[in-house]
């Protein structure tokens, strides 16, 4: 067996000494080693910790004095030192215990770190939004169920079982076969019928097929992972994401880099107004808010997609093709005419051409000539246009040979 790298637990062990060094234990008892790095803001670890950055940052007089200064300080400080360990390939994984101000210090630390690289944090705030504490990130939550103060038999069972969760991580043995192009691929729930056939057209012509949910964390999750080169194209089928981040709906929660073009990277990209319909909405038919009761609807289960207005619609395009005008060589559309979701169609619940017709207008009114945009008399879900789509995105990725 090959030898096994130490795992890194970081945490406050000023205030969480006690149950850092249970975890340790839990951690050595199952043939790993451990770094250990201190991330407290008040002391220096009560124990010789392999790292101490209350030492190494904060115990200088001349040091910030501020708690959220030395929060801030601790927090920059791990991020370097933890990205240093990982590049010199000396870390097989990390894990922590907090409350509020741990949980924040060591995810922080965490998301620095790349997709794949075990992640574990047990924290007594787990059952709280953990929405901007995760982000894009593979993080594993736990709940500490009970609060962290000194090991007890609830805690220490937790404890333990997060201790063989993050050494069966750091001892995964699968790695992926071949080397085929990956494609990223957004899907929503109204279009998983067009996802489904296009990744299977895709993957007929030889390529490795990513989905991403286009829940707002999935699109940007998508960007981030474009940017660091892992695809050689962007089939984004689903561009929803647009419509709730306007209307504040369930799929919101996209940045300013959604739809632009990867920093320094030429990835093709071909555009599909799939679910720019709609916004889903959490009421249900029971209770629907007032500004949607004369809408289009079509209710889902605890969430009803309301259809936009015409003036939603081309606002929308506005900003689309804002975005895509930024990598205009790169960038192609493809329109399917009969309907963007599976509501979106003819004798659907929020079929409207003259709203479909609009987008289109302004669309084609505000995009770079260089975009191209092709029109398919289909709807989305059509088979016939998830074979196009797989066909413009080959072309796209490999023009001399397709």
């Amino acid at each position: 067996m090959a030898t096994r790298l130490p795992i890194l637990v970081a945490g406050t062990f000023d205030s969480k000494a006690e149950e850092h060094l249970f975890l340790q234990s839990r951690i050595e008892a199952r043939g790993f080693s451990v770094k250990t790095m201190n991330l407290g803001t008040r002391s220096p670890s009560p124990f010789r910790a392999d790292h101490d950055l209350f030492h190494d940052l904060i115990e200088d007089p001349s040091g910030p004095k501020g708690r959220d200064e030395r929060i801030r300080t601790v927090l920059e400080g791990g991020k370097k030192l933890v990205k240093k360990l990982y590049r010199q390939g000396r870390i097989s994984a990390i894990i922590s215990l907090g409350g509020g101000t741990g949980t924040h210090l060591a995810t922080g630390i965490m998301r620095i770190l790349p997709l794949g690289f075990p992640k574990v944090m047990v924290s007594t705030v787990a059952s709280r939004d953990m929405s901007g504490i995760v982000g894009t990130s593979d993080i594993t939550i736990m709940h500490s169920v009970a609060d962290i103060l000194g090991i007890n038999s609830i805690l220490g069972e937790i404890v333990d079982r997060a201790a063989g969760a993050v050494c069966g991580m750091a001892d995964g043995q699968w790695r992926p076969q071949g080397k085929n192009e990956c494609i990223a691929l957004s899907m929503f729930g109204f279009i998983t019928t067009a996802a489904e056939a296009a990744k299977a057209h895709l993957e007929q012509k030889g390529y490795e097929v990513v989905c991403f949910h286009a829940n707002g964390t999935g699109g940007m999750a998508m960007e981030e992972l474009a940017a660091e080169g892992r695809f050689s194209g962007i089939l984004d089928l689903a561009t929803h994401e647009l419509a709730d981040e306007l209307k504040g709906g369930y799929c919101r929660g996209i940045g300013p880099r959604r739809f632009e073009p990867p920093p320094e990277r030429n990835i093709p990209r071909l555009v599909v107004p799939g679910g720019l319909d709609c916004a889903v909405l959490e009421f249900t038919r029971e209770n629907i808010p007032q500004p949607y009761r004369n809408r289009k609807i079509f209710f889902y289960d605890f969430r009803s997609a309301v259809r936009l207005t015409q003036e939603e619609t081309r606002q929308m395009a506005r900003q689309l093709a804002q975005r895509l005008n930024k990598s205009p060589s790169h960038n192609q559309i493809l329109i399917p005419l009969k309907g963007w979701s599976e509501a979106d169609c003819e004798n659907g619940p929020l079929y409207d051409v003259e709203i479909t017709d609009a987008f289109i207008r302004e669309i084609k009114g505000h995009l770079h000539p260089e975009i191209k945009v092709r029109m398919l008399d289909l709807h989305i879900n059509d088979a016939g246009f998830a074979q196009s789509a797989a066909e413009a995105m080959d072309r796209m990725i490999r023009p001399i040979a397709s």
